[in-house]
């Protein structure tokens, strides 16, 4: 995932609630040099090669995203996400949030962005992998997606880009169930993970923190349900469009993701 773009998208909306409620943002002083720490390069090592040997999995998430007002408020968007993919070219994700509920198919040959509220989709040809499809996925939306971070055939070299400094926390609980905590920062955000501790190196909480916007917003997403061995229908990852929709040459990022949604709000 794109960190910058994420950001961008988090200042964004935080500036178009500054319009309306009065909020400021920061900027970033240098750069600090700091270290990394090889405990929390072990384990996040450990859950990419653990994730990349997987050739299909299914995972729930629950997703928080903070947006911050000058007097201290914050709006935090909760939705829900469901994946279901297999190497090397096919995947299916189900977004649903307060204004947008969407499916996103792959196939190996072809990309839809499905927005169920307007029963409309758009389509693009990608002829490769799961990385190929992701990418395209959020130059042509404009949508980070964090939680895609884990799609990547090669999870550590994805999250370990830009990294200045790690720390390994000790073990926490997450859902009842005991994980690695592992910190790390880069130049514009702040990064930690939770990883299922044992021979099942599963991540089961990310959290993003944006340092130079006031009030530093989150992005949290919690991970459960995990099925390493899913039974997938073979037609699972291709789009069939329902009675009445209509094809588009692109779908409104609102349909897609609800932070757009309130950015155009509050325009």
């Amino acid at each position: 995932m794109n960190h910058t773009q994420l950001l961008r998208t988090i200042g964004r909306a935080s500036l178009v609630l500054g319009i309306a409620l009065g909020l400021g943002t920061l900027s970033p002083p240098g750069a600090e040099a700091q270290s990394l720490d090889p405990k929390a390069t072990e384990v996040l090592q450990a859950m990419s090669d653990y994730l990349e040997g997987l050739p299909a999995f299914s995972v729930n998430a629950d997703v928080d995203f903070e947006v911050v007002a000058r007097t201290g408020q914050k709006l935090q968007l909760s939705s829900y996400a469901s994946l279901t993919m297999q190497r090397p070219n096919g995947f299916y994700i189900q977004r649903r949030g307060v204004f947008a509920d969407a499916e996103i198919f792959f196939n190996g040959t072809t990309l839809t962005l499905f927005g169920k509220q307007l029963n409309a989709y758009a389509q693009r040809p990608v002829n490769g992998t799961i990385d190929d499809a992701i990418r395209v996925f959020e130059s042509e939306s404009g949508i980070p997606a964090p939680g895609a971070d884990f799609m990547f055939a090669d999870p550590y070299a994805v999250m370990s880009d830009g990294v200045t400094s790690s720390l390994y926390l000790g073990t926490a609980y997450v859902n009842g169930i005991e994980a690695h905590h592992l910190a790390f920062r880069e130049a514009e955000v702040d990064w930690q993970i939770w990883v299922q501790t044992g021979d099942t190196p599963l991540p089961l909480k990310y959290v993003i923190t944006t340092k130079w916007v006031t009030g530093a917003p989150q992005y949290e997403l919690r991970m459960r349900d995990w099925n390493t061995n899913p039974q997938i229908a073979s037609d699972r990852f291709t789009f069939t469009a329902p009675a009445g929709a209509s094809q588009l040459d692109s779908l409104p990022a609102s349909a897609i993701d609800s932070l757009s949604t309130l950015d155009e709000a509050l325009q």
